[in-house]
């Protein structure tokens, strides 16, 4: 079994990638094999509405043509058992370098069709891990559980209907307060909660590999 990560981070070892490794970790405690990449470190821009992926007797037709980075990244995708997303919250959103990667990903599968139907070649279990400051509370106020579920949709839609998410809140953003102007977040308080709760947002992650794995 063949399970690939996609870090949606700039940060390679912060929050969300850390997370990602703790999945990966699950998924290796099951014998899976496993990779991360970090998208950050590729070429590439979002989908740009050529409509190949959707041409009639096209060649292209239910995949991106664009060549870029991330053309053979797609392929890899094809041969995966598993796919694990994370992106840290900047604006309510995913970042853009995962916004952009999930058009590209995405469209190309989602035929035209009613109801939909994925070209997808076969049902894979995918998994999705976000990371914001924002506390849980905050998070509800900005309506990100209905956001973010429109991703996990997308997800079942595509891929499959096993679909895991995790939402790990309020999490650490600075290795140090005093160097940043952040006079709305308690230093004592994010430390805190570091200690205390993100290793169970790493648990919980490491237990989302090993049910994909299994």
């Amino acid at each position: 079994m063949k399970i690939i990560a996609f870090n949606g981070s700039p940060r390679k070892e912060w929050n969300t990638a850390t997370l990602l490794k703790k999945s990966l970790e699950g998924a290796a405690s099951r014998g899976a094999q496993t990779e991360l990449v970090h998208l950050y470190d590729l070429n590439y821009k979002g989908c740009i509405s050529c409509f190949s992926c959707k041409t009639k007797n096209g060649p292209s037709y239910g995949k991106c043509p664009v060549k870029d980075d991330l053309l053979p990244l797609f392929k890899k995708i094809e041969t995966a058992d598993a796919l694990v997303f994370g992106s840290p919250v900047y604006l309510a959103s995913v970042t853009g370098e995962m916004q952009s990667f999930l058009e590209r990903l995405v469209f190309p599968y989602l035929a035209y069709a009613m109801p939909p139907v994925s070209l997808f070649p076969k049902k894979i279990p995918t998994a999705f891990i976000y990371t914001m400051g924002i506390p849980e509370e905050g998070a509800k106020e900005f309506n990100y559980p209905i956001r973010f579920g429109a991703i996990g949709r997308l997800m079942k839609m595509i891929f499959g209907e096993q679909h895991e998410a995790l939402y790990s809140y309020d999490t650490y953003q600075f290795d140090d307060y005093a160097k940043f102007v952040a006079p709305r977040f308690d230093p004592v308080a994010k430390l805190k909660r570091r200690n205390e709760i993100f290793p169970q947002d790493c648990q919980k992650a490491f237990e989302i590999g090993v049910k994909l794995a299994s």
